[in-house]
């Protein structure tokens, strides 16, 4: 009888009305608070209601003006391994887990983003226009990787919280959302995937490589698998930049100003008047980056600076950035860049040269990636690391202790792939953070110790994306659903030899993005902004 005048009472609110179903699911979500876990403490459980939300936030893509329905489901709190650290701070690896009502009978890892110290929202974003996994009937898990505090990179001082955010906390935080996962639903997951882009690519990656029996497959977006590496590159093109910069009354250099917009503008279209018609088409896009062989030098003025050409000492920095960071004898530490339509992109300045007018640079490449290099890549730590104007060859060495327990470069996929475990790798080709040349280096070195290409190629699959920077974005075809081919992949065994794109640069476009090292060429008839009239070459 409470029941029956408690829903008539909710009615009468214009409240959500709640099914035996929902009375059901909310008894079964509370009830998860007495499941024993091993130094696992759980801290809320709550029944959300169905219904519309913004699209949250997400390392993998800014939100798009799109709202999505997000199914009845049960939001679990909780915390592992709560301890005082070495440094007198307080640890704890945080999660969040959504168990949706109505479920398909699938599990979602949703990978973080730049040094993590949050919990993201557990919806499982899988891309800038694709549809969360939660609304899909996904029950999704995501986590802060062991720490709080976003741009507080002072965590990577205390050994723990290292091993946590590196790679400790995606088995930790597995095996609890498994076991809290099939008390819920009384069964476990038919089938469990890891997806995310940039750091949570990289983790991707590390689930396929050190957690080869959890995960069926993983999607690993523009992923940071190289971090330690990437993190010098950062500081590389940081000082190369600068030393071409403008400076201010105290001799001080303006990053930003070091290229003005209209500047990586004109590099833009003379890279794309050079390499735009190499895959059969003049359309914006350079899809066929293997042949793209561009030198900066083409631009150099003659004479003074103009607005049409770059000075000697702009184009001497292009060809230092983009050769990649180097050591005092010239030895690659961190790989160099292709040349792409992207370069001209905000999401190209925003990492490399930021948009401050003053000496306080706000490029992303400083404002978090000096402050990781300092506190968390280099080991033994630099009191006195100057990340503006390091030591390449005193930091290329002592980056080596946290590659070895940070970074996915393995390329034994043996257990993963003998269990059905499948990879799907999509790369922007202007990506300004993590080098397109340094994931090919990897996937080709993939092939060559596991049977050659094709064999390599039943396994795991990489996608090159033209003119998209960092995990979205970009003059490029830059929305599509890797989470649908991964799935159709695995459990239906369709190779994904191509994936269909589209991109608001290009409103009325459809692109095949297709699996390296094949490219999409244009048939030379019909509609152009057809995909269909694309080949994978």
């Amino acid at each position: 009888m409470r029941r029956i005048a408690l829903t008539y009472l909710l009615a009468a609110c214009g409240l959500p009305l709640f099914t035996s179903t929902t009375w059901a699911q909310s008894e079964a979500c509370g009830n998860l608070k007495k499941i024993a876990l091993d130094d696992t403490v759980i801290q809320n459980t709550q029944m959300k209601a169905a219904g519309s939300a913004s699209r949250d936030a997400s390392p993998m893509a800014p939100p798009p003006n799109a709202s999505w329905t997000y199914p009845e489901y049960c939001q679990v709190e909780g915390a592992i391994h709560s301890r005082t650290g070495a440094d007198g701070k307080h640890y704890q690896i945080q999660f969040e887990l959504r168990l949706p009502s109505n479920w398909n009978g699938k599990f979602l890892f949703q990978g973080g983003g730049g040094t993590d110290g949050q919990v993201n929202p557990a919806t499982g974003m899988v891309g800038i226009a694709a549809a969360p996994a939660l609304s899909r009937g996904y029950a999704v898990v995501s986590t802060d990787a062991g720490h709080q505090g976003g741009m507080d990179t002072s965590f990577g001082r205390e050994q723990q919280a290292r091993l946590d955010y590196a790679q400790n906390a995606i088995g930790e935080v597995t095996r609890a959302a498994k076991i809290l996962l099939a008390a819920y639903y009384q069964k476990p997951a038919q089938h469990s995937y890891f997806v995310g882009c940039s750091n949570g690519g990289r983790q991707a990656m590390m689930a396929a490589q050190r957690y080869p029996l959890e995960f069926d497959g993983v999607v690993a977006g523009d992923p940071g698998f190289h971090l330690s590496h990437a993190a010098i590159g950062e500081a590389w093109d940081t000082a190369v930049y600068s030393a071409v910069a403008p400076t201010d009354a105290q001799q001080r250099p303006i990053l930003s100003k070091a290229f003005t917009p209209e500047d990586l503008n004109l590099l833009s279209k003379a890279v794309l008047d050079q390499c735009d018609a190499l895959d059969g088409l003049k359309d914006g896009e350079i899809n066929n980056a293997a042949a793209c062989k561009f030198d900066p030098a083409v631009l150099e003025c003659n004479g003074a600076k103009t607005s049409a050409c770059l000075s000697h000492p702009q184009v001497v920095a292009l060809k230092r950035s983009f050769g990649g960071a180097r050591d005092s004898k010239g030895n690659q530490i961190y790989a160099g860049w292709p040349y792409d339509a992207g370069i001209g992109d905000f999401g190209w300045r925003i990492w490399k040269l930021g948009t401050s007018e003053t000496a306080a640079a706000n490029a992303i490449n400083v404002l978090m990636g000096a402050a990781a290099l300092k506190d968390y890549f280099v080991h033994p730590f630099i009191a006195n690391l100057d990340p503006s104007h390091p030591d390449f060859d005193r930091i290329a060495a002592q980056v080596e202790e946290t590659h070895a327990i940070n970074d996915p470069t393995s390329t034994d996929l043996s257990s993963f792939a003998a269990r059905g475990g499948r990879m799907i790798v999509y790369q922007g080709v202007s990506d300004p953070v993590f080098s397109p040349s340094d994931i090919l280096d990897y996937y080709n070195r993939y092939a060559d110790n596991n049977g050659g290409m094709e064999k390599a190629r039943t396994t795991a699959r990489l996608f090159l994306i033209p003119g998209m920077t960092h995990c979205s974005g970009g003059p490029a075809t830059d929305e599509f659903d890797p989470l649908d081919a991964l799935e159709k992949w695995v459990e239906h065994g369709t190779l994904p030899e191509r994936i269909l794109a589209t991109g608001h640069s290009f409103p009325h476009r459809t692109r095949p993005l297709c699996a390296y090292p094949q490219y999409a060429s244009y048939n030379g008839s019909e509609d152009s902004e057809d995909e269909k009239n694309f080949t994978c070459k």
